[in-house]
This record gives C-alpha cells, sequence and structure tokens, in this order.
C-alpha cells in the first residue's frame, strides 16, 4: 500500500463525527439512505474517461461537487476511482507523437513530416504515468471547496495480508477522522493483469480484481453504510440495456439473479455488469446498502449522489428486504391490464361494480367507522377531513348511485359521424385516458368517490393517500376491489402501500397517463413541479371571492357571506377575500356583515383600501393572494363592478368567484367578464363541488385552461379517438389522377348512440 499525503493537510479542519451506526444489517428501504453516514462512491472507467483515452472534466467536477457538499455537511465520503489508466495512455501518446516529430524534423531536416503511428501501449506503463495527474486533478478540484484529499493505492496483498490490512484499515479511519476524502485505486502499475472469469468467493474472501470488487471490499471492511456505484447504464436490467422489452429494476433482491440477463461490458473498464452484481451482492451480504446508478447521463450527473442518498428513485437499489406485495411498477402494470379489461365491460356492468360499492360503504360501515377511528387516535392533525360518520357513509353512497346512472352514457358513446367519401365513414367516440394516479391527503373519503369515477370511465387507477388515514384507506380499497371482482376487474384500481415518495411515483412517465392531485396547495405545487413529461389535473390554491355589489340584500349578503366562509373553512371552495362596494361603507349592510363574522369567530384581515378607510383597522393583510383555510379573511374595498373584476383577475386563482346583487345586467357582466373556472350570482362558493353539481363525484377541481374545469366528473377523464371504416380506401384514390372526392357529410348521430 502506498500514500501519498495532500499539500491541503495544512488547511484541515478538525470536525466532531457522531459515531457511525451500528454495521452489521443494511438498508431496508431507499427512504432510509437519509441515514447513511459513511459512503463509498465507486467511479467507473466509463464515468471518469470521456473516450478510451482522455478524462471527463466537466462530469469529473460535478461529482467532485456533490461528494465535498456531503462531506461538509458531516458524511464521511470515501472514493474508488478508476481512470489512471486512460489518463496515462492521453499522456504517453502526446509524448510519443512529440518525441516522433521532434527526430524526423532532426533526421530529414524538412518540415514534411511523415504519418506517424503511436505504438501499443502496456496498460501498467500507462498507470504509472497517469495516476499521479489524476490525482492532481482531484486534489485541484477538491481545494475549490476547502476539501483535502490523500490517495491510497491498494492491491490484493493489502487485503488478504492480515498486517497490511490493519495498517489500511487505521489509515482510512485516521483519514475519516481527520476530515480527508480518500481517493482509493488499484495499483495497476504493479499488479497483474486481471483474470477475466475468476469469480467472487464467499463472504470473507473477495478477489480484487477490478474496482467494483475492490469498492466492495473496502465497503464492507470499512463498515460504510451505502456504497454508490456509478458506471454508463442506469442501472441494472432484466436482459440487456437496449433490446426493446429491457426494463430498468427498481430493487434487486438476492436470488433474483436468475431472472436476468447480462451484455456485454462497457467500452472501457475491465469489468461488466455481471460483475458489479456480484460485487455488489458480496457488499450488501456484508452489511453495506448499493445502489447502481448511471454517472454519465448529462441530465443527472450534476445531482445522481445527492439524489441517491435523499432516497429518490435512482439507479438499481439492492436490499435484503423484500416487500410482501408487488411493487409500483407490477402494480401500475397490473392496473392497465384489468383496466382495459373494465374498459371493455358492457355500461350496464360497469353500473352494477358502482352500485355494489354503493351498497358495501352503508353494509359494512361498523367496519370502515371502526378502522377510521383507530387513524383518528393517532391524528394530531386535520382531525375534521380525516373524520368519517354514518351521514357522511350515507351521502357517499348517494353519491355513488348517482354516478352509477351517469356511467351508462360514458365510454364508447358516438360524438360525431361524418361521411368522408362514399363506403368511407369515420366516428369520434369516447374512450378512457389510460392510467391514472390519484394522490390525496387525509381525506379518505376520497377513495371511494374517485374510485367509482375511475370504473364508470373505464380508468385504471394508482391510488396514492396520505399515511394518517391508512387504516381507513385500507378498508375502503378493499371494499372497491370486492365491488370489482364481480366482473374480474379487481386489479384495475390499486392502492400503493410501499414506501414511495410522490416525487418517484410522478416520474412514472410511461406508466402513467393522468395525475391528479386531492390535497393542500403545497402539494398540488410539489406535484406540478415533479410531474415531467405526465399531464396534471387540477389547482394549487383556491383563492376565492365574494364581491358585495351596491344593490346587494342584506339577507343575502349575509347569508352567502357566512355559508362562503364558515360552512367548511378549510375547504378550497371557501371564500378567502370579501370584496366590498365603498358605498356599502359604514350602512347597515356593511355592520351586518363585520357583526356575523365576528360572532362566527371569523379572524378579518383588512386589504390596503379598506384599511384607509379605518381608525383602528384590524391587521393589515400580508398579501392578497392568501388562502387562509381557517376561520379567517381579507376583506378589501373596490369602487365598481370592473374594479372587482380586475382586483379578482389580479389577485384570485380561477377557482370560484362569486357577486351577490339584485341588479340582473351587472351580475351578468360580473358572469361573463369574471375567467374562473365557477362563476355564481347570489350563490356560496361552497356549491363549487362535483356532488351539488349533480356529477355524483368528482376527482377534483381544475382551474387548467382545458377541456375539463371546474369539478372533474365523468367527462373529465374521458378522451377520444377517431375510427375509420372503409373498403380498401387509399389516399391516391383521392388525388387529382384519383377517381374518387372527398364528400365530408355529417350524419346525425342520436341520443345515446354508441360505438
Amino acid at each position: 500500500m502506498s500514500i501519498i499525503s495532500n499539500s491541503c493537510l495544512s488547511q484541515m479542519r478538525l470536525f466532531h463525527f457522531s459515531p457511525p451506526r451500528p454495521h452489521g444489517k443494511s438498508f431496508a428501504h431507499r427512504s432510509e439512505l437519509k441515514q447513511a453516514k459513511r459512503i463509498v462512491v465507486k467511479l467507473g472507467s466509463a464515468v471518469v474517461t470521456r473516450d478510451e483515452c482522455g478524462l471527463a472534466l466537466g462530469r469529473l467536477a460535478s461529482i467532485v461537487e456533490q461528494v465535498a457538499m456531503l462531506q461538509n455537511e458531516g458524511r464521511e465520503m470515501m472514493i474508488v476511482t478508476s481512470g489512471a489508466v486512460a489518463f496515462g495512455k492521453q499522456r504517453l501518446r502526446h509524448e510519443i507523437l512529440l518525441s516522433q516529430s521532434v527526430r524526423q524534423a532532426l533526421h530529414s531536416g524538412q518540415n514534411q513530416l511523415k504519418e506517424m503511428s503511436v505504438p501499443v501501449l502496456e496498460a501498467r506503463a500507462c498507470a504509472a504515468a497517469g495516476q499521479s495527474g489524476l490525482m492532481a486533478l482531484y486534489e485541484a478540484m477538491f481545494t475549490q471547496y476547502s476539501t483535502c484529499t490523500a490517495q491510497i493505492l491498494v492491491t490484493n496483498l493489502d487485503f488478504h495480508d492480515e498486517q497490511k490490512r490493519r495498517n489500511l484499515n487505521s489509515t482510512l479511519h485516521e483519514l475519516l477522522r481527520m476530515n480527508i476524502v480518500p481517493i482509493i485505486n488499484t495499483n495497476d502499475a504493479v499488479v497483474p493483469p486481471p483474470v477475466p472469469n475468476s469469480d467472487l468467493q464467499g463472504v470473507n474472501v473477495i478477489s480484487i480484481k477490478d474496482n467494483d470488487s475492490l469498492a466492495a471490499r473496502l465497503a464492507v471492511e470499512m463498515k460504510a453504510d451505502l456504497l454508490i456505484a456509478l458506471s454508463d447504464v442506469e442501472g441494472l436490467y432484466d436482459s440487456p440495456p437496449g433490446t426493446d422489452d429491457a426494463k430498468l429494476i427498481d430493487i434487486f433482491y438476492p436470488g433474483d439473479q436468475q431472472s436476468i440477463t447480462y451484455g456485454t461490458k462497457s467500452r472501457v473498464g475491465i469489468g461488466g455488469m455481471e460483475a458489479k452484481v456480484k460485487a455488489a451482492l458480496w457488499a450488501l451480504q456484508g452489511g453495506t446498502s448499493v445502489v447502481i446508478a448511471n454517472g454519465t447521463h448529462p441530465k443527472v450527473t450534476g445531482h445522481v449522489i445527492t439524489d441517491i442518498v435523499e432516497g429518490k428513485k435512482v439507479g438499481t437499489f439492492f436490499s435484503e428486504v423484500k416487500p410482501a406485495g408487488p411493487s409500483v411498477e407490477q402494480q401500475t402494470e397490473m392496473a392497465r391490464h384489468a383496466g382495459r379489461t373494465l374498459a371493455s365491460l358492457l355500461p350496464e356492468q360497469r353500473e352494477e361494480i358502482i352500485c355494489h360499492l354503493a351498497e358495501l360503504l352503508t353494509e359494512k360501515k361498523d367496519e370502515i367507522l371502526s378502522a377510521n377511528r383507530k387513524d383518528m387516535e393517532m391524528a394530531t392533525a386535520l382531525i375534521n377531513r380525516l373524520s368519517l360518520s354514518t351521514a357522511k357513509l350515507n351521502s357517499l353512497a348517494i353519491g355513488l348511485r348517482q354516478l352509477a346512472v351517469s356511467s351508462r352514457d360514458s365510454v364508447g358513446r358516438v360524438l360525431r359521424r361524418t361521411r368522408v367519401a362514399n363506403n368511407l365513414e369515420l366516428e369520434q367516440i369516447t374512450v378512457p385516458i389510460g392510467v391514472l394516479l390519484v394522490i390525496f391527503e387525509s381525506r379518505p373519503d376520497c377513495l371511494p368517490q374517485v374510485s367509482a369515477l375511475a370504473i364508470a370511465s373505464g380508468n385504471a387507477l394508482l391510488l396514492k393517500g396520505g399515511k394518517e388515514a391508512s387504516n381507513t384507506n385500507k378498508i375502503l380499497h378493499q371494499l372497491t376491489q370486492e365491488a370489482l371482482s364481480i366482473h374480474g376487474v379487481s386489479d384495475a384500481i390499486q392502492l400503493v402501500s410501499t414506501r414511495e415518495e410522490v416525487e418517484d411515483l410522478c416520474r412514472l412517465d410511461k406508466m402513467i397517463d393522468l395525475i391528479i392531485p386531492r390535497g393542500s396547495s403545497q402539494l398540488v405545487r410539489n406535484i406540478q413541479r415533479a410531474a415531467k413529461g405526465v399531464p396534471v389535473l387540477g389547482h394549487s390554491e383556491g383563492v376565492c371571492h365574494v364581491y358585495i355589489d351596491s344593490d346587494a340584500s342584506i339577507d343575502k349578503a349575509i347569508d352567502v357571506v357566512r355559508d362562503s366562509k364558515c360552512d367548511y373553512p378549510a375547504a378550497c371552495n371557501a371564500m378567502e377575500t370579501l370584496l366590498i362596494h365603498r358605498d356599502l361603507l359604514r350602512t347597515p349592510i356593511f355592520d351586518q356583515i363585520i357583526d356575523m363574522l365576528r360572532n362566527e369567530q371569523v379572524k378579518i384581515h383588512a386589504g390596503p383600501r379598506f384599511a384607509s378607510y379605518l381608525t383602528f383597522s384590524p391587521s393589515e393583510v400580508k398579501s392578497l393572494r392568501t388562502e387562509y383555510g381557517d376561520l379567517e379573511c381579507c376583506i378589501e374595498v373596490v369602487d365598481s363592478l370592473q374594479e372587482a373584476v380586475d382586483h379578482i383577475h389580479k389577485y384570485g386563482s380561477s377557482h370560484t368567484d362569486v357577486i351577490v346583487t339584485e341588479n340582473e345586467d351587472t351580475a351578468e357582466q360580473f358572469l361573463q367578464q369574471v375567467d374562473s373556472a365557477c362563476v355564481f350570482w347570489n350563490s356560496s362558493s361552497r356549491f363549487a363541488d362535483g356532488y351539488r353539481f349533480g356529477l355524483g363525484a368528482e376527482v377534483g377541481i381544475s382551474t387548467a385552461r382545458i377541456h375539463a374545469r371546474g369539478p372533474v366528473g365523468l367527462e373529465g377523464l374521458l378522451t377520444t379517438k377517431w375510427v375509420l371504416r372503409g373498403e380498401g380506401h387509399t389516399v391516391a384514390d383521392f388525388s387529382e389522377q384519383g377517381s374518387m372526392k372527398y364528400l365530408h357529410e355529417n350524419i346525425p348521430v342520436p341520443h345515446g348512440s354508441f360505438n
């Protein structure tokens, strides 16, 4: 073993480290990787090198930045690196070409030089020439982050000789204690060539034949919590990457080796995926968790290491704990397959499933409420949203029966029929979207509502509920599957019970067709950010307004404001800002509204203009875009209808806005001009709800300017496809030389026509 001390030792900063966690058991779940204290990062040849000779400097710089950041967070980082041979080959080639050109110039005396060839370079010589330069590069990069490094070169003897092994172990521990990042490599200048097919042996013996086996041995020797092996593939696939059916394996368990086939090794390096898997399993058996991931992809290299440590779904995670149920990817495949069968059922069969679910909600109410009480006992917040009651279950059942009736007129409905030409007819028909992912917080009553909508529209459904309602969600999902089983499609609706992060679910862009978040504005915003490539249906905020016009009725104004704010303050359709016409200030209607709000214990925040009219005003509002979600609201003054409309457009969220007035012309102007999903006249904002609209249920309220806006029920979960029926027609038939002409005649579609 040789050690080259670093010149930055004089800059060394001593940190107090908490003792590492007890070693011997690897992490069972990705989410636990955040606890990793001691981490080994293995950089394969394909990661370090740009081509067969030369280093990928930009890639290395981003990796160094991540390692330095984790080191400065208090973790103990070690790097096992390749690249010395490639760097040395680059240097030696340059030197050989330079010396050849000089010799030719001296011997010929002319400027015309013959074409020069570079001899085959021996790997050990290249390693000897490249090792110092590689280390100097690492040192310069880490210095930018005030992080010290030290180089350690090892061979098999350093692990097999007991005294050398103890010395190596002691040196590494001392470097980590001094907050130095050890950079380890095999001493390729002296080691014999690797035996290509030699296998890894036993738990206590592993042959150091490449940097994969070196990293595994080192990780176990140093009792590392995590080994991150970076290569040029995304992770481990069930068949060689690049083949049509190859799928990335999210979690790999010991014993799964027989289910995969290995491809060829990378263009550089002496290992391959089979060697990586064997080394990873050896490290896992020794108590170190392992993730194999891509360190070369330009879009992820800059955060691949930190993403892994944060527990994100990157690469392949090796785990000894196999979950009892299927993975979320398997659940999605099961849902899609059963969903296609669900979509092909007769409308009467889907109606029967929904009606059976409605019956189960009332028949099994004792079991449901018992599970709900367990959740309530453990809950610390959002009690109202979490709570179920007999009345709520009865209301749910009524809504589901309404939906069952409307489901008859859903999938396969003919919207348009056109005679394109003689014997060539075109139809536009309704079809399911595909696989829906609905993520909801706290409210377990959402589960049967959304499930019924998915059944009615023939969509497969993946549900992710909040852990605070896990017991209630579990029983409701069981009842949903019981209802689906009467027509053999119980797998069409899946409840994700594994420890999947919401962000990871949003990345299933090849499996999910639409994401629908149901919860806080923060949840919706997080999902909208995380969902790249998958449409998101929903709204991030519910800043709803009630405008009291100068011609408003006192009684209607008081009733509408009270209900809009106080009926359910946490709802997204509750009033958050009360706009009052200036002419109503210091009038009986204004005084009675204020008295009512105070009696209801509503905390009032004054808008800037309202505050200017008062000598002693309530607390001035911090933002006119605030969604309070509680017994609080903002009051602001406007001079006219147009000013009220402008205020709503500027500060509202396009959710639900209300006018209270007896002037029909003013009301119609408001209804036409306000560009929100729901606009009401003399009605509470709380009516913005799928059940109250007669939709039976809703998956949520959309404020997006797309086909589904406002409360989204059955219609919003359908898309269309075009069906063309011909008799051997070709486009050439309709060319200038062709014998046919387009007719494009609309054919009347009788109500209730189905494909």
